[in-house]
């Protein structure tokens, strides 16, 4: 739930952010194909390009929804991406990958996508090119984030594997440093059963 509440906060200043940027528009139903959005005034002309709000719907959808929510829109996301490429649905497909609170989480692959949308801003409205580029700047940091946790877990495992390894030399040694103190322990006991046995005869001689 707290991961939901952070994600939710973090669409809302996009959105906020990306309103700022492109201006406001009418929701339409770009998704469900049901109608097609014009552009915003200043905006560039993108036949059926969606607006700002419709990515943002459903990413606030994704984050609030529940697993089979989640999974029925990354799914769609994924299918238009790899069915009918190009910069709406490649988009569409890299927001969903960068928002996190579901199981398709993927900031580094999301960065990639969303970098390869902003290389061809031609095929982009205003508000598609400022959405893409806060995406991208946020799954960025994450990955760097998640990069780093990486890094620290592999380095806590190798210090705690090192020390289990040191920790077995130790006791290694220590096992054969007993051993061998037994057998010094029965060479003397010996030593001093021939010693003992000797004495009895001298002393039965007398």
């Amino acid at each position: 739930m707290h991961n939901r509440g952070i994600t939710a906060q973090h669409i809302a200043a996009t959105a906020l952010t990306v309103l700022l940027l492109a201006g406001c528009a009418q929701t339409k139903s770009f998704f469900t194909g049901s109608s097609r959005s014009e552009p915003s005034d200043g905006d560039v002309g993108i036949l059926g390009a969606p607006e700002a709000e419709q990515y943002l719907a459903e990413l606030q959808r994704l984050a609030d929804g529940d697993p089979a929510t989640q999974a029925e829109i990354f799914a769609d996301a994924q299918s238009g991406s790899q069915l009918t490429p190009g910069p709406q649905t490649n988009l569409r497909y890299a927001l969903v990958l960068a928002t996190p609170g579901h199981s398709e989480f993927d900031p580094d692959l999301a960065a990639s996508m969303l970098r390869e949308v902003l290389a061809r801003t031609e095929l982009l409205t205003q508000a598609e090119i400022a959405l893409a580029t806060i995406q991208l700047k946020t799954a960025e940091q994450i990955a760097i984030a998640q990069a780093e946790v990486r890094r620290l877990r592999s380095a806590t495992s190798l210090a705690a594997q090192n020390r289990e390894n040191v920790t077995n030399q130790r006791l290694g040694s220590v096992e054969a440093e007993n051993r061998r103190l037994r057998r010094e322990l029965e060479e003397a006991e010996q030593k001093l059963e021939a010693i003992t046995s000797i004495e009895r005869s001298i002393r039965e001689q007398e």
